[in-house]
């Protein structure tokens, strides 16, 4: 979580619980950079515009503008105005049409082909091969649909759904006021009727509307202020400043960006204390939140690593399939005589060729992915999104509640000179304990130092005199506490800079003891030289000072903090998690970089980053990066480690400079400036507490914001990816290999080496055999790396290992003629049915043989799901020809002397196979 949560929860949890104000805008940032620097420039023109005007008119001009009036809009008014703005509501990505989604997982070239070819056999009469082919397309298609259907639905149900209210200004008094109001006007005719509060849905406020702020409430639109009391505005969700902000309504001072303007409020902040009234500027798409959704959604997707990989994978194929199909046609027409024979067979093979069953499979096995990920807190949105997992070797992510717990922690105590210091801790913790105001982050982080309480006996030796509460313009505060009733001690602790200017001494130690010396301009500049220090290591120093006074001085006022003496200082830090510095480890030791981008400052980013093993080097900044051309960032991303003060559009830039240079990103967000940079990754990872557009625009949400979850859901997409590569693989080399024997049979033998039925039964068998190859293991070497589509090795592994079984093939072929004397037309169904069982056997044996690097069988051992199925189609293999349904396919029974030489020839060709594949791993390696 958040600063934004924390305030909710530590400082104001009664105001506002925790759960509204996540559901309405979520934990995330909406423009994550210190300062609001450079912000700007990730919204359109017209809203910095409208925003700055509003922060530069006085009251009554940005009254008159907005064509609103003193007292609020009437309801009329109101209505008016919300028809013709719309409601105050962000742009959310609308979820596609059932029938679109079905398209879309339907519309890939496989399946194109596929269907074509269904067509085609459904013209040519022959039914049985059309149910084969759109069984395949519609399996695939289905399992898709369904699968992503049941995740976009759970991530649909994370979505806040409860109606939030702002308290709004009108000119119209409520029902059960009105009778009154009207005898009021009858009585007094000119009198002006006067305003009302009201609770109104916060998608029904409008421009020029009158709303009324106070401590825990959301800002429910952009704002000008109109009176402000005290008011801070916690904005670190806006602009990365981890302590809330003071607002004044009339101030005009200077500022670079709207962001920093001091008399306006921005949706998605929250008021810390204080209250205010404020007048609406913009709504809905017009406020910065607002523009940044509608940027988002109206982006479409670049097409990611996976979806371009199995695309340029699948042209291969058909590519390939388009060459060799009208050879084998011409070869059988011109050689056979018959054209029809010859097109059904080139149309068997054209079948053959393809790998129908991709899609299943790729479906099937993202899906089992999917299953396993829900079982660790992780919900996939996109199917493709899990072997971008696998393919990811840089990831990015920000550093707030990712890296770090993001909840402030007491980290270290000093005097003075920066020495550790148990005193300071001591009238740290009484300051804190016994104050009655607002205990912030900071007092709770030091009253976690509950052992202080017995060590003190505060029960016994210490009583609350008086109290100094804090204000924002002296930024401190005091108590005075009595020990042991014989005198008093005023302890004042806050900013460095305004408690040096009520101290007069210092308190260092020495050889004597402690003594107190003036604090004259030597002593000041240590003192500057210390807090610098601790600053430049990333924390947040607060000045702890005391003076003791006489017991009888009964009541304090601010004019008694004065002639202090400076004690030392106290020190926070956002503290990181302690699965951070393991998961990073585990992330690099499967080659997965990770970059930190952050719209906090340099110094706090170095000293989290360094805690947890992040090699830091040279950060560099959101400015720097403005400056750069695409050329130079494109180097620069390469060489830093670490970003920060970045814009919204900056993290987007860097994500894309990524991906041109070849990596596979993933990006980790929650927050409205995120969903950019979430959007422009191959794989977009988010929380179930993000902000909506945050949700929408990633590939998967995390139930538990975790890097450790990350790591496992890397290892997750290796396996769905490597198991998705074996069918690749073995089908690409399969089928280059049987069309390799088919144009050689075809040019010798006086007829078809095999019927286009029984071609399309053995496809059909051998798809049926890997199955369940989504459920094979493994082999942990595998998944150590990333793992990326490569069209050139996949064409080449098919080249490589095809005519491997073309060799076997052809002594089959060798094996009938000669030996069974299969070489006459009359005795073609006894050579068809012999190459039948063999081709079919070791298509299936392969799935085997390269499915790993090592040896199958022995050191590496497939799934038992994979070697049932394998079993299960070789015994149908051998059946069909031998069994009561030979007839039917054109088979016949095969002599028994076959057996022996099939045993021969299955062991030749595991041999040869496993010869070729420790060649081809020592020449090109296995990916």
């Amino acid at each position: 979580m958040n600063f934004v949560d924390n305030i909710f929860k530590n400082w104001f949890g009664g105001f506002l619980s925790r759960r509204r104000a996540t559901q309405l805008f979520g934990r995330g940032a909406l423009l994550d950079t210190v300062g609001g620097r450079g912000a700007a420039e990730a919204v359109p023109e017209h809203v910095s515009r409208d925003m700055l005007k509003a922060a530069t008119d006085d009251i009554p001009g940005s009254l008159v503008r907005l064509a609103s009036h003193e007292d609020g809009l009437s309801a009329p008014e109101a209505a008016e105005r919300l028809i013709r703005f719309g409601p105050n509501e962000v742009e959310h990505e609308k979820p596609l049409p059932w029938w679109l989604h079905l398209w879309h997982c339907y519309k890939n070239p496989f399946n194109l082909l596929l269907t074509v070819l269904a067509g085609v056999s459904f013209l040519t009469n022959d039914l049985k091969a059309t149910i084969v082919i759109g069984t395949m397309v519609v399996l695939s298609t289905l399992i898709r649909f369904i699968q992503e259907g049941k995740s976009n639905r759970a991530a649909e149900r994370l979505k806040a759904m409860v109606t939030n209210t702002a308290t709004v200004i009108r000119r119209d008094l409520g029902t059960e006021a009105t009778e009154v109001a009207e005898k009021y006007f009858d009585l007094h005719l000119n009198a002006r009727r006067p305003p009302s509060r009201a609770e109104v849905p916060i998608r029904e406020l409008v421009p020029g509307d009158h709303v009324a702020l106070s401590a825990g409430d959301m800002i429910p639109a952009d704002c000008r202020l109109t009176t402000a009391k005290d008011l801070f505005v916690a904005q670190a969700a806006m602009t990365g400043e981890s302590l809330p902000v003071e607002k004044f309504a009339d101030e005009k001072s200077s500022f670079a960006t709207v962001l920093e303007a001091r008399n306006l409020v921005f949706m998605g902040t929250n008021v810390v204390s204080g209250s205010a009234t404020a007048l609406v500027v913009a709504t809905g798409n017009q406020t910065y939140f607002g523009t940044l959704a509608t940027r988002v959604t109206a982006t479409s997707r670049a097409p990611t690593a996976f979806q371009a990989g199995v695309n340029s994978v699948s042209w291969l194929l058909i590519r390939f399939a388009f060459v060799m199909v009208p050879i084998v046609l011409l070869v059988n027409g011109f050689t056979k005589g018959d054209w029809t024979e010859a097109f059904l067979f080139a149309l068997a093979v054209a079948v053959g060729l393809t790998p129908e069953m991709l899609p299943m499979i790729v479906t099937s096995t993202l899906a089992k992915g999917a299953v396993v990920l829900s079982r660790k807190k992780v919900i996939v949105k996109r199917l493709d999104a899990i072997q971008n997992f696998g393919a990811m070797d840089v990831l990015c992510t920000d550093k707030t509640g990712t890296l770090t717990q993001d909840k402030i922690a007491l980290e270290r105590q000093t005097d003075v000179f920066g020495n550790p210091s148990d005193e300071v801790l001591k009238f740290a913790f009484l300051n804190s304990h016994y104050q009655t105001g607002l205990k912030n982050l900071l007092d709770r982080a030091v009253l976690e130092h509950v052992e202080l309480q017995t060590e003190l006996k505060l029960a016994q030796d210490y009583r609350k005199v008086d109290e100094i509460p804090f204000d924002f313009e002296r930024r401190r505060m005091s108590v005075i506490v009595s020990e042991r009733d014989d005198h008093h001690e005023l302890i004042c602790k806050g900013a460095v800079e305004e408690m040096l200017a009520v101290c007069t001494r210092v308190r260092i130690a020495s050889a004597e003891g402690q003594q107190d010396v003036a604090l004259d301009a030597h002593m000041l500049e240590r003192v500057h030289t210390v807090t610098r220090e601790l600053n430049e290591d990333g924390l947040r120093v607060v000045a702890v000072a005391m003076k003791e006074t006489v017991a009888s001085h009964l009541t304090y006022s601010v004019a008694d903090e004065s002639e202090l003496i400076l004690v030392g200082y106290i020190a926070f830090l956002d503290p990181p998690k302690e699965s951070a510095a393991p998961a990073l480890r585990a992330l690099a030791n499967n080659g997965v970089n990770v970059k930190v981008l952050t719209g906090d400052n340099e110094l706090v980013t170095a000293r989290v980053c360094g805690q947890v093993g992040l090699a830091v080097g040279t950060i560099l900044l959101g400015p720097q990066i403005e400056r750069m051309s695409d050329a130079a960032l494109a180097h620069a991303v390469e060489d830093h480690q670490v970003f920060a003060k970045l814009t919204p559009l900056h993290k987007e830039r860097l994500v894309r400079a990524l991906r041109a240079n070849g990596h596979v990103v993933g990006f980790m967000g929650d927050g409205i400036n995120d969903a950019p940079a979430l959007r422009a990754a191959d794989i977009g990872i988010s929380v179930d507490s993000a902000v909506d557009i945050a949700k929408e625009a990633a590939d998967i949400i995390l139930l538990e914001k975790s890097l450790m979850v990350l790591e496992e859901g890397v290892i997750e997409g290796r396996r769905t990816f490597s198991n998705m590569l074996k069918y690749i693989r073995m089908t690409a080399s399969s089928n280059f290999g049987n069309v390799f024997s088919v144009l050689i049979a075809s040019a010798f033998l006086p007829f078809l080496p095999m019927l286009p039925l029984q071609l399309l039964v053995q496809n059909l068998l051998y798809d049926i055999s890997q199955i369940a190859i989504p459920f094979d293991n493994v082999d942990e070497e595998l998944v150590k790396k990333p793992l990326k589509w490569n069209p050139g090795d996949i064409g080449r592994f098919m080249v490589f290992f095809g005519p491997v079984s073309s060799i076997f093939d052809i002594t089959t072929f060798a094996l009938m003629w000669f030996v069974f004397h299969a070489n006459t037309p009359g005795q073609e169904t006894l050579f068809q049915s012999g190459w039948f069982i063999e081709g079919l056997l070791t298509q299936t044996l392969i799935v085997h043989m390269i499915r790993t690097p090592k040896l199958p069988f022995i050191e590496s051992r497939a799934a038992m799901p994979l070697l049932v199925m394998t079993v299960a189609v070789m015994a149908a293999g051998v059946l069909l020809p031998m069994g009561p349904l030979a007839d039917y396919f054109k088979l016949q029974a095969l002599p028994f002397g076959y057996f022996p030489w099939l045993i021969a020839t299955l062991v030749g060709y595991a041999v040869l196979t496993t010869l070729m594949k420790r060649f081809y791993i020592r020449r090109f390696g296995w990916q």
